[in-house]
């Protein structure tokens, strides 16, 4: 097992989930910024920073769905996959304590995801919610496999800015979560279970759709064994490995 890939997994989820929960924070404890400008942003630069740090490493995953698609895809194994997803769950249970320990617990509820009010009935809420999850992963992650298969020089700009649009639409009817780790922290940290299941789900879901998008538009001629070796991961250039959350 890739010891520095796995460190760079955990910090950089560390860090995703940490600038994200902060920018929440901001937003209560300023009261008058407003959450629709600030989060998005929070969010996608944290990504942003986190590829920055890692993602030469790792590749930078930061999120089990991205995981799950680099695994269907073939460039990674199912052991190191399995770490990937331990050390993504380490990070953000990391960063949702960092948060309650320089701020309070009601602060970190605002960052569990919850859907909007899309319908009359929590169910309805979570169904609608679930189906927007899903859609959004996909795109997302058909993005970061596109992305970093033909244009890795651009994926440290690309990927981040998708996760801000991603929360600019889908934030307030969603939570715009995409990424099971980040919605699972601040819920185990707060003791807020309520509506978990969406979030937990619905981006696997997506993270496999949005591998087969990716697949039925990538051109035949380009395809390529990616496979990575625990072993041999070290000796990879950063421009084949996947730049993402």
């Amino acid at each position: 097992m890739n010891i520095r890939a796995l460190v760079a997994e955990a910090v950089g989820t560390f860090i995703l989930v940490g600038f994200g929960s902060l920018g929440v924070a901001s937003v209560a404890l300023s009261g008058g910024l407003p959450p629709i400008l600030v989060i998005p942003f929070a969010f996608g630069l944290g990504l942003m920073a986190a590829i920055a740090v890692g993602g030469h490493a790792s590749g930078g995953h930061y999120n089990p769905a991205v995981t799950l698609a680099a695994l269907i895809d073939g460039r990674v194994t199912w052991q190191l996959s399995v770490g990937y997803v331990v050390a993504q769950i380490i990070g953000a249970l990391a960063a949702s304590l960092g948060t309650l320990l320089v701020t309070t617990g009601d602060v970190v509820r605002l960052s569990v995801n919850q859907p909007g009010s899309i319908a009359e009935d929590l169910i309805g809420a979570e169904v609608r919610a679930f189906g927007v999850e899903i859609v959004l992963t996909a795109i997302f992650v058909a993005v970061i496999l596109t992305v970093s298969r033909n244009q890795p020089r651009q994926a440290v700009l690309v990927i981040p800015l998708t996760l801000v649009a991603i929360h600019f639409v889908g934030m307030l009817v969603s939570g715009a979560s995409v990424n099971p780790v980040r919605s699972l922290a601040p819920a185990v940290v707060t003791g807020t279970y309520e509506s978990l299941w969406v979030y937990l789900i619905a981006p696997m879901l997506g993270g496999v759709l949005g591998w087969g998008l990716y697949r039925i538009l990538m051109d035949p001629d380009d395809e390529i064994s990616v496979e990575i070796d625990d072993d041999d991961l070290d000796d990879l250039d950063a421009d084949e490995l996947d730049e993402d959350e």
